[in-house]
């Protein structure tokens, strides 16, 4: 089998084909109540950058050498008496491997009604997180009008249709008009900024005369400091995730417009979704429940092969994937 491990670490800069060493590895043997694991999916989010990194300290080290972490979609292909028989699908931390032995702690079954990489997308981590980012830390009320960055990503687009849902009106931002329309046309967000024409505080300002009472915030930057600045009179400001540093090592300056969370007594908070398992299936049940409805829409951006996986990971931080991007093995 084959496997990616980190070669170096991209501080400070972009990612590039060395950062990455694709080796041959012997198959790995389950023992009595392990499972074998085949890897059909991979998922990809821009904090992978920040592991690489040892960036946040969140979670352990990735150390040179390592397997690449990341999430993934599996295949149970063989059972010694393990949790699940063979033929079973679940998603978990598989890494950057075609194939792994597991008890199975860690890892989840697949939603038996969507497709299984449903599981690193809308059902996933961008799933979660847009959940609970918006309700527990949003805490929105029916009327509020919301700005979502990043908004045609796996996880903004899924926070924004939230808002739609709970009778907010909406606006992303986002990068090239082809991903503004899908907002719009797809998603239903009222409006979308294309931040690649510039001027977005201007265009925000039009679009939000009386200012935003949720900002769902996934770049950070020029962007979120945009956005601080048309903040209603008891905001709430959802720090998510913060793209425009990966870049930069982590070294950007602060948002220039903070000084509005006092003048409109907004607050602001950031927060990790691995904190928060204990309250994962509740949240994907009621995820896949409007998906089934039909009241929340999800793209998939799916790369093809084994090989593929460093360059899927880069298209994130250039913004060519559209909706969640995945690599199927």
């Amino acid at each position: 089998m084959r496997q990616w491990l980190l070669a170096d670490r991209p501080v400070g800069r972009a990612l590039a084909d060395g950062d990455f060493a694709l080796v041959d590895a012997p198959m790995p043997v389950p023992g009595e109540g392990q499972i074998l694991l085949a890897v059909r999916w991979l998922g990809f989010e821009p904090a992978q950058k920040g592991w690489m990194e040892n960036f946040g300290g969140y979670v352990a080290p990735i150390e040179l050498g390592d397997v690449m972490r990341g999430m993934g979609v599996a295949e149970v292909v063989e059972s010694r008496g393990g949790r699940w028989p063979v033929g079973t699908m679940v998603a978990g931390m598989t890494g950057w491997t075609e194939y792994l032995v597991s008890d199975g702690e860690g890892f989840d079954i697949c939603h038996p009604d969507l497709p299984p990489h449903a599981m690193l997308g809308v059902l996933g981590i961008p799933g979660l997180t847009a959940w609970h980012g918006f309700y527990r830390i949003g805490r929105p009320v029916a009327g509020d009008v919301v700005v979502v960055s990043g908004a045609a990503g796996a996880t903004g687009s899924v926070a924004g249709q939230l808002a739609k849902v709970a009778g907010c009106h909406v606006i992303g931002i986002a990068g090239g008009p082809d991903k503004c329309a899908w907002l719009v046309q797809e998603a239903g967000f009222d409006a979308a900024i294309d931040y690649r024409e510039g001027k977005v505080a201007e265009q925000l300002k039009a679009l939000a005369p009386k200012g935003c009472d949720i900002v769902y915030d996934n770049v950070g930057g020029a962007v979120l400091d945009a956005m601080l600045a048309r903040l209603a009179i008891g905001a709430r400001v959802v720090l998510c995730g913060g793209i425009s540093r990966y870049e930069q090592g982590g070294q950007i300056a602060g948002p220039g417009n903070y000084f509005n969370i006092i003048l409109r007594r907004a607050r602001m908070e950031g927060f990790i979704i691995l904190d928060h398992q204990a309250h994962w299936a509740a949240m994907r049940d009621r995820l896949a429940a409007l998906v089934l409805a039909d009241r929340l829409r999800w793209q998939v951006d799916e790369q093809q092969g084994f090989e593929a996986a460093p360059a899927a990971l880069a298209r994130l931080f250039t913004g060519a994937n559209r909706g969640k991007q995945i690599v199927k093995l």
